[in-house]
């Protein structure tokens, strides 16, 4: 599964979610699901808005485990 691990960028960037809602223009609940890894897929465009606010390389914010079942 993929994991999105965008609480630890916004800690490293000092950076609230709002902050982050607002710098990218979706929603808090949108980007909860995708911080929860309930989101089915993810937009290339949503992506290179998350990085360019992040100030990071998609690998920062994406990363593959196994699942647990």
């Amino acid at each position: 599964m993929i994991i999105f691990n965008i609480d630890i960028m916004l800690a490293r960037r000092k950076m609230s979610l709002t902050e982050l809602s607002e710098k990218v223009g979706i929603t808090l609940a949108n980007l909860s699901i995708l911080k929860t890894g309930k989101a089915k897929a993810v937009r290339v465009e949503t992506l290179n808005k998350l990085c360019r606010a992040l100030d990071c390389q998609p690998g920062d914010l994406l990363e593959f485990r196994e699942d647990e079942t």
